[in-house]
C-alpha cells in the first residue's frame, strides 16, 4: 500500500482521482446535468487509467510481454463490454454497434500508430515477434469478413422483410458461436501449443521504476477495473447529452469518442510499452484487444441481447463501419509485416484513422 500512497503523490496525473468520488455524488446530486457527468468522467477515468496502466506493466514484469498483453487487453475490454451492455439495455443497438466497431478500429489504428509513434520517437528503430502480429490480424480478418457477410450478402440475397430479418438473426448467432470458437483456439495456439513462437523480441531499456508487489498490482487491477467500470456506466448516460453541447453527430460519439474513452487504460499501457521500447507489449495490446473485441465481444453481446435487449441484436453493421474495419484490418497486416517499425510508419497508421474520424464527424451512417 505504500508504494501506491508514493505514486499517487508523485504522480500529479494520479491527484485527477479526485475526480472519482466527485462524479458519482455529481450524477447522483444532479442527475440532469449530462454535460457535467460527461467531462467529470473523463477526468475520473484519465487517472484511473493511469493505475492500471503502471499495476498492469508490473505484472508483466512478472509473465512477460505475451501474456501481459493478453492481461491488459481483457481488462481494458471490460470497459468497452461494460459501455456495450449499458446501450444495449436501453435498446440503443446504434451506440452497440458504433462503440464495438470504433474499439476495434480505435486499436487497430490509433493504439497501434500513436505506439509506433511515441515509441520511434524516442527510439531510432523497433523490433517485435511479427508471429504474434500476423496471427492478430488474421483473427482481425477473420472477425471482419464475419462481419461482412450479414452486413452485405444478406440484403443481396435475403431481400428485405421479415423473412430477411429472421435470417439475419440466425446467421448472426451461427457466426458468433464460430467467432468465440476461433477466438479459444487461438488463445489455446498462442499461450499452449505453439507458444515458443510467440516470445518477446524487444526486453525495453528500462526507467528506474520498481515494480509494484505483485499482490498489490493483481489487487489495484482488480480494484480499478470496478471503479472504471462503474464511472463508465456514468459516462454512457451522459454521452449522448453532452454530444449535442458539443456539436458531435452519435455515430461520431459511439465510433470515436466512446471507443477512445473506452480504450484509455489499455492505451496508456501500450504507449508506456513502447516509450520503454517494449513494443510486444503494445502490439500485443492494440492487435490483441482488437480481435478480443470483434472476436469475443461482439459476438457475446448478439447472444446476451436475446437475455437483456429488448429485441435480438444482429451482426449486420452499416456498409461504411464494415469497409473501415476492413481497411484497419489491411493496415494492421501492412504495418507489422516486416517486424520493424520507425516513427514515421505511426504515422502513416495515424493518418488512416484520422480520415475515418474526419469522415464520421462531417458525414455519419444514416443507420445501423
Amino acid at each position: 500500500m505504500k508504494a501506491l500512497l508514493s505514486e499517487i503523490r508523485r504522480n500529479p496525473l494520479l491527484w485527477l482521482l479526485v475526480c472519482v468520488p466527485v462524479v458519482f455524488a455529481a450524477h447522483s446530486m444532479k442527475p440532469e446535468a449530462h454535460t457535467l457527468h460527461f467531462l467529470l468522467s473523463l477526468g475520473a477515468i484519465v487517472p484511473l487509467a493511469a493505475l492500471l496502466s503502471h499495476a498492469t506493466e508490473s505484472v508483466t514484469s512478472k509473465t512477460g510481454d505475451a501474456v501481459g498483453g493478453l492481461l491488459n487487453a481483457t481488462l481494458g475490454n471490460l470497459t468497452e463490454l461494460v459501455i456495450a451492455l449499458a446501450a444495449l439495455r436501453a435498446g440503443e443497438y446504434l451506440l452497440v454497434k458504433a462503440s464495438v466497431a470504433g474499439a476495434i478500429v480505435a486499436n487497430t489504428l490509433f493504439m497501434l500508430g500513436a505506439s509506433f509513434l511515441l515509441g520511434g520517437l524516442k527510439h531510432h528503430t523497433q523490433e517485435y515477434n511479427r508471429v504474434s502480429a500476423r496471427l492478430q490480424a488474421g483473427l482481425l480478418f477473420l472477425a471482419t469478413i464475419a462481419l461482412l457477410v450479414p452486413s452485405a450478402i444478406v440484403e443481396a440475397d435475403a431481400g428485405a422483410g421479415t423473412a430477411a430479418a429472421a435470417f439475419s438473426q440466425k446467421l448472426s448467432v451461427g457466426l458468433s458461436i464460430l467467432l468465440i470458437g476461433a477466438y479459444a483456439l487461438g488463445m489455446l495456439f498462442s499461450l499452449k501449443t505453439h507458444r515458443e513462437f510467440f516470445g518477446t523480441a524487444s526486453h525495453g531499456d528500462g526507467d528506474g521504476e520498481e515494480p509494484w508487489p505483485i499482490g498489490l498490482a493483481l489487487g489495484t487491477l482488480a480494484v480499478v477495473t470496478i471503479f472504471v467500470a462503474l464511472v463508465s456506466e456514468v459516462f454512457v448516460e451522459s454521452v449522448q447529452e453532452a454530444a449535442k453541447t458539443f456539436g458531435m453527430t452519435p455515430a461520431f460519439v459511439g465510433f470515436i469518442v466512446v471507443a477512445l474513452v473506452g480504450g484509455a487504460a489499455e492505451m496508456a499501457s501500450a504507449f508506456s510499452g513502447a516509450r520503454k521500447n517494449r513494443l510486444d507489449l503494445s502490439v500485443g495490446i492494440a492487435l490483441g484487444s482488437a480481435s478480443q473485441i470483434a472476436l469475443f465481444v461482439a459476438p457475446v453481446l448478439v447472444l446476451l441481447s436475446y437475455i437483456i435487449g429488448p429485441t435480438p441484436m444482429s451482426l449486420q453493421f452499416w456498409p461504411g463501419a464494415v469497409v473501415m474495419m476492413l481497411i484497419a484490418t489491411l493496415t494492421a497486416s501492412l504495418a507489422t509485416n516486416s517486424g520493424r517499425s520507425a516513427w514515421f510508419v505511426g504515422v502513416l497508421v495515424l493518418m488512416v484513422y484520422l480520415i475515418f474520424a474526419m469522415t464520421l464527424y462531417l458525414l455519419p451512417p444514416a443507420n445501423a
